[in-house]
């Protein structure tokens, strides 16, 4: 490699260095049961925020009683919310009663005290560029 091409690559290295990225552990605690499963959703903007098609990234994972751990992997430093439900039923979906109070166990990142359907900013964290944990018990 040539002292230029040389001087490039470290460059381009030492910049891909400083954007970094790290795996999102959410522990998921209060699950009353082994039903159906644990879905969440990660989003990075408010645009679209609880819809889970307009998610950056979603998971699910098999229901346990307890505490489960899931992993986004790879994220890059930011903002994001994560909101996270028991899907009891296994219908893929939130149910609601009177279409707007959830039936099954639900949760944000950051815990907030909500009057009325959450906002992105209401959920909202800083990830660092480096592996990062949160948790989250759900309400049933």
């Amino acid at each position: 490699m040539t002292k230029p091409g040389l001087v490039l690559f470290t460059l381009a290295a030492l910049a891909a260095a400083q954007v970094g990225a790290g795996d999102l552990t959410v522990a998921v605690h209060g699950i009353r049961n082994g039903e159906g499963e644990i879905r969440l959703m990660l989003f990075d903007r408010d645009e679209g925020f609880r819809k889970e098609d307009k998610a950056r990234a979603k998971l699910a994972l098999p229901a346990t009683a307890g505490t489960v751990n899931a992993v986004f992997p790879g994220l890059p430093a930011g903002r994001y919310a994560v909101i996270v439900y028991h899907d009891e039923n296994g219908n893929g979906k939130l149910d609601l009663r009177l279409g707007m109070f959830p039936k099954e166990g639900h949760g944000l990142s950051t815990h907030p005290k909500l009057f009325g359907p959450p906002q992105f900013k209401d959920a909202a964290f800083e990830a660092p560029d480096a592996d990062s944990r949160i948790e989250i018990r759900l309400d049933y």
